[in-house]
């Protein structure tokens, strides 16, 4: 998926579970198959997720440990499952970065399973829990999505180039909506399908049924403009159960027009830069641009 991806062989993962961590040595490893852009996702046992970073970064280590202290924040904050973290893994032979462990949650992956008012209700009370958790002064600070809208002008334009020009008079739209005085609040962040855990019943296709059961990738957990979490309300819903998200949260209108410029922005990449390596995530952009248009 990116020109400095890491190849990281379930042989590689193994060896370093084995030296690192050798109570697990008798646990079954095997990949996953994920929608995931971030990380490459093992399953050890029954009850722990590996996550190796697919890429080198700047301050690797201190990512984890921020991501590690964001999942402590959250755990048991919400009615709702998110990973707890467990420990922290060292670079080693085939891989030269640190990595972590978490506990497994059980469920559906949400992919593009018609979803109803249920499940809108309950991301409406993961959304109202996360709100709710104290920011102990922390602010935007400045990295990523979560500001002023115009932060994102550059990077749309390469978008709306490799992807659809037509739709640059909506975002010159959208990125002029104004934050007005609305104070930052605990958001996740990134709300999008391979984030989201459905119940069994979100097995079934066409089931409007399935009910929220977990929450991924907590790590963005963060203090940014509040309607950042609404990103979620295009991602995974159509009209009808949008509407009552809408209806149990109450927004404003404005909070509600900067959720869909924050969704915007964040799909308008997912269509061209996935379209190859990675369909599902190619797929669920070209679904929330659609939705996006629809609803202007």
């Amino acid at each position: 998926m990116h020109a400095d991806q890491l190849d990281i062989p379930a042989a590689t993962v193994r060896a370093l579970v084995d030296a690192q961590f050798p109570q697990w040595r008798d646990l079954p490893l095997r990949e996953l198959d994920t929608q995931g852009t971030v990380n490459a996702i093992f399953r050890l046992g029954d009850s722990y997720t590996l996550r190796f970073p697919l890429q080198p970064r700047p301050g690797a280590r201190e990512w984890l440990v921020r991501e590690a202290a964001a999942a402590r924040e959250l755990l048991g904050r919400t009615p709702f499952a998110t990973p707890e973290p467990i420990a922290l893994g060292e670079p080693g032979p085939g891989y030269p970065l640190p990595w972590s462990v978490q506990t497994w949650l059980p469920g559906v992956v949400v992919t593009d399973q018609s979803l109803g008012d249920d499940f809108a209700l309950d991301l409406a009370a993961f959304m109202s829990a996360v709100r709710s958790l104290p920011t102990h002064g922390r602010t935007f600070t400045g990295g990523g999505r979560g500001g002023e809208l115009t932060s994102q002008d550059e990077w749309m334009e390469i978008c709306l180039e490799r992807h659809d020009p037509s739709l640059r008079p909506l975002w010159h739209e959208l990125r002029e909506l104004p934050r007005g005085d609305t104070p930052d609040a605990m958001t996740h962040g990134d709300l999008i399908p391979g984030n989201v855990l459905l119940t069994a019943e979100g097995r079934r296709p066409g089931t409007a049924q399935a009910r929220l059961s977990g929450i991924l990738d907590v790590g963005g957990l963060s203090a940014t403009d509040p309607a950042l979490e609404l990103v979620g309300a295009w991602h995974l819903l159509e009209p009808g159960p949008r509407r009552t998200l809408r209806e149990a949260l109450g927004p404003s209108d404005l909070e509600w027009q900067r959720g869909k410029a924050w969704a915007f922005a964040q799909a308008m990449g997912l269509p061209w830069y996935y379209a190859e390596t990675n369909p599902a995530m190619a797929r669920t952009g070209l679904r929330t641009l659609a939705r996006i248009v629809q609803d202007s």
